[in-house]
């Protein structure tokens, strides 16, 4: 198993994130956040295992939705989640840290490293359109308080997701409004990412 405490992740200060606005839970706001959080004077790179419970600085997490139709791909976190802290619960996210490794060869690290992790943690075997839906932040937790969700949503023409991850279990497709009746099962970034999918 790889030694992720090691790995150098993107980072920005979270006083930049508060500059921008401090907001709890999910915004639309995509372009006034990222034009200001993306900025490359703010960002650097920094190990995973001091900054994992460090709130002065927030990881930047590109946080992918696989949807098709009314329905989401979801699955809950076995016991080899690399992220302890989540194991349990239920997600409807596909995605994880931005890599000192990640180098581009597409339009930005970013994008790199949010086709990287959706790459390593499911077979994608469907054409798609990509959006990006909106920002997820939550304060109310550890594991929240040194994260900044990015969502992407791929709109799926086919129900065409495999789990590659052992760490995926119970891994599937279900209509939106059953995940919803769940809620509590969920990690809270796919609490707010249900909610935003409408």
């Amino acid at each position: 198993m790889i030694d992720k405490s090691s790995e150098r992740v993107l980072v920005v200060p979270t006083t930049v994130f508060h500059e921008a606005g401090l907001f709890q839970g999910f915004t639309t706001r995509v372009t006034h956040y990222l034009a200001r959080i993306l900025e490359l004077r703010h960002l650097s790179y920094r190990l995973r295992s001091e900054v994992e419970t460090d709130p002065s600085f927030k990881q930047i997490v590109p946080y992918v939705v696989l949807r098709w139709q009314d329905q989401v791909f979801h699955y809950a976190r076995g016991k080899r989640a690399t992220e302890t802290r989540l194991q349990t619960l239920r997600s409807i996210g596909v995605g994880g840290h931005i890599s000192l490794d990640d180098q581009n060869l597409f339009e930005t690290p970013y994008r790199e490293a949010m086709f990287r992790e959706v790459a390593e943690e499911v077979y994608l075997e469907s054409e798609y359109e990509e959006q990006c839906l909106g920002l997820i932040n939550d304060d109310s937790t550890p594991v929240g308080q040194v994260h900044l969700g990015i969502v992407h949503v791929f709109r799926l023409q086919e129900p065409k997701v495999r789990r590659r991850e052992q760490a995926l279990t119970r891994a599937g497709f279900a209509a939106i409004e059953e995940l919803r009746s769940h809620r509590h099962e969920f990690e809270t970034w796919s609490q707010f990412a249900l909610d935003a999918l409408g």
